[in-house]
């Protein structure tokens, strides 16, 4: 599959998905609007956030401000833990879309897996989504007993499970699960929070296509099919993270970089959690 900055994945609901989006984690004020304005700028149409982020005002003034169609940008926002449950998620997605400014969002997730609270907060989802509030609805840094959970117990399949995913934690039993049950895979640090930018395989393939280590890290996800959503506050970078569509990695690049995977985790390992 050839792509592009314009490139959308296909949801198991029909809806499409830009590959290539902006993680907003950490980012606040005007490093959140200015974050946002510079990769709309660039070409991405695709913003990830979430309530937990403290950010949504930001993201939504920089999406009014940027004179580009809503219907053009895809959003995704995320409920919080302390909202989980039936009512509240609904009230945290209503207060969501105020902040953003909008009616409603392309993607709406459950942020973590928490016991007792994730079969209410499904079903809380599925009548956001049934109600139009959401385009498509799914799930943040599930295991596969917690998509089973879903799968067992109701009618909807998440359209998309959000984890930690990169070269050095490369989760082929997840990743198989998700895929055999026709759940999009989106990818968050993708580029190992720099952590990991020194690696020598990485600094010899990132010289061989004349490229930086983020854009070559950004490559392999995308090449696997995984919507990538790295995160920056530099205008430069997020620049660069876009520039990763004039070249292809090859085979035996890319199943070096698929031998790496050191279950390297920056966040929580939720495969034991319930």
């Amino acid at each position: 599959m050839k792509l592009n900055i314009d490139t959308k994945i296909n949801l198991n609901n029909g809806i499409k998905v830009p590959i290539l989006g902006l993680g907003t984690w950490r980012l606040t004020g005007k490093d959140a609007i200015n974050a946002v304005k510079w990769a709309l700028e660039a070409g991405y149409r695709h913003i990830d956030t979430a309530a937990l982020y403290n950010n949504e005002n930001q993201v939504g003034i920089a999406i009014k401000e940027s004179d580009i169609s809503r219907e053009d940008i895809f959003i995704t926002s995320k409920v919080w833990n302390r909202d989980q449950g039936y009512q509240s998620t609904i009230k945290a997605l209503d207060r969501s879309l105020k902040r953003l400014n909008t009616t409603y969002v392309d993607l709406y997730l459950i942020h973590w897996p928490l016991k007792n609270k994730r079969i209410e907060t499904w079903k809380a989802l599925e009548k956001i989504y049934k109600e139009g509030k959401a385009r498509a609805i799914g799930v943040s840094n599930y295991w596969i007993h917690h998509l089973r959970e879903i799968l067992d117990s109701f009618t909807i399949t998440p359209s998309i499970n959000q984890f930690e995913l990169n070269p050095f934690l490369n989760r082929k039993e997840l990743i198989n699960f998700c895929k055999e049950n026709d759940i999009s895979i989106e990818a968050y640090s993708p580029l190992t929070h720099g952590k990991k930018i020194d690696y020598p395989l990485l600094e010899k393939i990132a010289k061989k296509y004349d490229k930086s280590v983020a854009q070559i890290l950004i490559r392999w996800g995308l090449q696997h099919e995984f919507i990538e959503i790295p995160k920056s506050s530099k205008k430069n970078h997020i620049v660069q993270n876009s520039k990763v569509f004039d070249f292809e990695l090859g085979k035996e690049d890319m199943y070096m970089l698929d031998k790496i995977d050191e279950k390297y985790q920056y966040l929580f390992d939720t495969s034991k959690w319930d």
